[in-house]
């Protein structure tokens, strides 16, 4: 059963949380705009927990307010939010926990993570964020930018072994196998094997692919993060999570910008070199999306019926914004690995991650609009 996100202070506290937060403490309006969203959320919350199943479960509300706190302040793990609310009255006021409430166990994120991941609650809560009156104003829904970063996996490079191992009889020592009594983190020698996703996959995270970022940089066990966002202030407006792969980018391009081009004129989307493809500016082009792509010095896909324009030059300038989101959620975010396993889970923490990079602008956005 779905706990209640109401509280009633004490009859014997003289602790007033509200009191303690200054009044110009930069979390105050994002704890507004927070609110607004989750309040608007409380219908899918009450399908996700079954009324009257159980006892009551701590309010989902709070669960998500404590891990946005996560993101802000960059804590590295669910015991350290646990921590932070034992003694930390900001915290409390923040998550809406009163003074004399007990603080949750860290195993609660745990078990209700899976409520939330079938709930596809994040998208909803960026969404929520977005949908606000307030914010919908700051947003261009004419021009828009697209771009992927890689997210470490939580996996060891000694976890990539073989998909069909050697039979018993004639297995020797190797990576897949290290020297009996060498202990859990055994030497392994990588030099000359060779290793690929079409024969080896992570026992740790098998949603995990093997790739490099750029030629002559090492290859990584990790994720590919893709985010959009609107030009005229850079909030980010729709996120994903797929493997990676050589294609994933443009594909997940394709599926966050359709929905956005089923609109009366064109709209146009800026990316990076890495987008110049036939195929993808042919697929933005049927989509009557302006492909504002960075043109390769040879063998580019486009032309002069896009390149010449005032429009296509500003894009290329204004789509450097995105990497500002990537690199809050890998800087202070703590994001640069991910902290959970499995493509679900990481896709969902990074959309929250996506959605507290806009919490964090939107107050200073908010009252310049003013």
């Amino acid at each position: 059963m779905r706990g209640s996100d109401q509280h009633s202070g004490s009859l014997f506290s003289y602790v007033d949380l509200e009191a303690r937060v200054r009044a110009d403490h930069p979390l105050r309006p994002i704890r507004l705009i927070v609110n607004a969203a989750l309040e608007r959320l409380g219908p899918a919350f009450d399908a996700i927990y079954a009324a009257g199943a159980g006892r009551p479960s701590i309010p989902p509300e709070r669960l998500l307010r404590a891990l946005l706190l996560q993101a802000f302040y960059g804590l590295r793990s669910e015991r350290q939010i646990v921590e932070r609310l034992e003694f930390d009255l900001l915290f409390r006021w923040f998550v809406g926990l009163g003074v004399d409430d007990a603080a949750w166990d860290q195993t609660t994120f745990s078990k209700n993570r899976d409520r939330l991941l079938g709930g596809d609650v994040a998208a909803r809560f960026l969404a929520e964020v977005l949908a606000d009156r307030k914010v919908k104003r700051l947003l261009w829904t004419e021009h828009f930018s697209v771009d992927g970063t890689l997210i470490e996996a939580w996996a060891s490079m000694k976890s990539f072994r073989p998909k069909d191992p050697p039979a018993e009889d004639d297995r020797q020592d190797g990576p897949g196998d290290p020297p009996a009594g060498s202990g859990r983190n055994a030497e392994v020698d990588f030099h000359g094997e060779k290793r690929s996703n079409q024969t080896h996959a992570s026992t740790t995270d098998p949603d995990a692919r093997l790739l490099r970022k750029s030629a002559g940089q090492e290859a990584k066990l990790c994720f590919l993060g893709h985010a959009l966002m609107e030009n005229r202030n850079g909030l980010v407006v729709d996120a994903c999570l797929t493997r990676a792969d050589g294609h994933a980018e443009r594909v997940a391009a394709l599926a966050m910008i359709e929905p956005r081009a089923d609109r009366p004129g064109r709209i146009t989307l800026g990316a990076d070199k890495a987008y110049d493809t036939a195929d993808f500016v042919n697929e933005l082009r049927s989509m009557n999306v302006v492909p504002h792509v960075a043109a390769k010095v040879r063998g580019s896909a486009l032309d002069g019926r896009t390149t010449r324009h005032p429009g296509y030059a500003a894009s290329l300038r204004v789509r450097k914004r995105i990497e500002e989101a990537f690199g809050w959620a890998k800087g202070a975010a703590g994001f640069v690995r991910t902290r959970h396993r499995g493509l679900p889970r990481v896709g969902w923490q990074f959309t929250l991650a996506m959605a507290a990079y806009n919490l964090v602008r939107l107050p200073k956005l908010l009252a310049a609009a003013e």
